[in-house]
């Protein structure tokens, strides 16, 4: 007796196909997995045995193999439950084979036999798609899986029984409905920022082009207050943008309720994360925070605090836009276009350059407290401005609405400047550009030269100011993010002077001096 049913193994966010086939043969009963399972799809068999008593179904007294095939390919997971259970009823007649053959199965069983919630709902949705399979899943895994296609056949059931009752015709299970997650009403608001004209320019800016900030000031001057209210001036998600941030959040487990949200992630590590932690990884590779914060702002504060390591491991997912977790015997990638705005104090005492103030550590503080974040990685920032402590006169304003702009009115701003973007880029052909801080090769260079007396100051700023490449080319991208805020064709040269003094240079030369 012979049956296959098919279901998926994660690499990444993408879903490849598996087969379960079981074989139930004469000989000394016994049960064996095979196919590189690890120690989660070993332990099916317990769970596989007790959820068909729960049925009132018992293994037979023989030799039953399950063979997951590709057989060179690691299993990892306890989805693998539900499709090894459903082609085992197939083999012994408890289940018509036909009707399976049209599905993708997923899901881990109870000792009751309920299904229980996996992670990856909806790449395995997307997945058994493609292949123009229908989907069996957990009930808790149905409004996600919706997503990946109205005209896609769903089984969303709770329990093993109600399950076989539907394969029999006593039952019909409802196909599961899509649900989109509300609105946050609770954003912070830019009106609650005091002063600080310059860093909510910078942070504008940041946002109409997707360029990575950094900002530097002594404790309380808001930069962490200034980076939390960032989300409230971002654009939401296009649709699919929003497949793509739901695909990574399934894998994680964090779809709460299967809902997908319009809002862009916002991830704040504490600075004692491991390297794992942030760029994923670990035993059964998972998404970090980084790829958790693809198409969002990757906020780290306290930057000098962080691991060296840590930061450093940085750098390739900023430049290329994915995490990849290598391994022995597999490869995993995971999208990351984040936004990385970081924050961090002058010196460790944090009042360095405070006027009448002198440092408790030496005037050597501020130059080994910065030094522990690299060149390389601080060439990467598109924009570094200094936050200055908060004057009394401002925090004593009796009307902070009436003296501060509220969020909405940047937003709006924020949002024209990414559609003047969206539209030039469509009329390039370049399918896989968002935001001008992903502009390269030929394409940076028609869409961001400026003209003749920009091009002037920014040879003169290059010789001076030493700027690499990378430096070079990320000023002409806040140039042109400058350009479409102020609803200009061209750079001119107003744009490439605010976009040179974003580069840090007053800071760096006060730390050296």
């Amino acid at each position: 007796m012979f049956a296959q049913v098919a279901t998926v193994a994660f690499a990444g966010i993408e879903a490849k196909r598996v087969d379960v086939q079981v074989q139930i043969s004469p000989g000394l009963p016994a049960f064996v997995v095979v196919g590189l399972p690890d120690k989660a799809v070993g332990e099916s068999r317990e769970r596989v045995r007790a959820a068909l008593h729960a049925v009132g179904l018992a293994l037979p007294a023989k030799h039953i193999t399950v063979n997951l095939a590709p057989a060179d390919m690691p299993k990892e997971g306890s989805h693998y439950d539900l499709p090894i259970v459903l082609a085992m009823m197939a083999c012994m007649g408890a289940m018509p084979f036909d009707q399976l053959k049209g599905y993708c199965v997923i899901g881990e069983l109870a000792l009751d036999g309920s299904i229980s919630m996996v992670p990856g709902g909806l790449p395995a949705a997307i997945g058994a798609n493609e292949q123009g399979l229908g989907l069996i899943c957990p009930r808790e895994c149905g409004a996600e899986a919706a997503w990946a296609s109205q005209d896609m056949d769903i089984l969303a059931p709770g329990h093993l029984l109600e399950l076989i009752n539907h394969f029999k015709g006593l039952q019909i299970l409802s196909p599961p409905r899509a649900v989109l997650e509300e609105t946050p009403s609770d954003l912070l608001d830019l009106c609650d920022v005091r002063g600080q004209e310059s860093a909510r320019r910078a942070l504008e800016v940041a946002a109409a082009g997707g360029h990575n900030l950094l900002m530097t000031g002594p404790p309380g001057s808001g930069k962490s207050m200034l980076a939390a209210r960032l989300p409230s001036i971002l654009p939401a998600l296009q649709p699919a943008e929003m497949l793509e941030v739901s695909m990574i959040r399934s894998m994680a487990g964090e779809l709460a309720g299967g809902q997908i949200g319009r809002e862009r992630p916002f991830r704040a590590p504490h600075h004692s994360a491991s390297m794992a932690a942030l760029v994923g990884g670990g035993a059964r590779p998972k998404p970090g925070e980084v790829a958790l914060a693809h198409m969002g702002v990757l906020f780290l504060d306290e930057l000098p605090e962080f691991s060296v390591q840590v930061l450093d491991s940085l750098r390739q997912p900023i430049e290329t836009g994915e995490v990849v977790i290598a391994r022995a015997n597999h490869r995993i990638a995971y999208p990351s276009r984040i936004q990385l705005v970081a924050a961090m104090n002058p010196c460790k005492c944090g009042r360095a350059f405070e006027p009448g103030f002198a440092c408790a550590k030496g005037a050597h503080c501020a130059e080994r407290y910065q030094s522990r974040i690299s060149g390389p990685l601080l060439d990467r920032f598109d924009l570094q401005v200094e936050v200055p402590a908060v004057s009394v006169a401002d925090l004593m304003m009796p009307d902070k609405n009436a003296a501060c702009e509220s969020s909405q009115p940047v937003r709006e701003r924020v949002s024209a400047a990414r559609n003047r973007q969206a539209e030039r880029f469509q009329n390039m052909g370049l399918k896989n550009v968002r935001t001008n801080s992903e502009l390269f090769g030929e394409a940076l260079d028609e869409c961001t030269r400026p003209d003749n007396e920009g091009l002037g100051l920014l040879r003169d700023a290059c010789d001076k100011l030493r700027l690499t490449a990378r430096g070079f080319h990320r000023t002409l991208k806040v140039a042109r993010t400058l350009a479409d805020l102020d609803g200009c064709d061209d750079v001119a040269r107003i744009h490439v002077a605010e976009a040179l003094s974003y580069r840090g240079e007053t800071l760096r030369q006060r730390v050296l001096a």
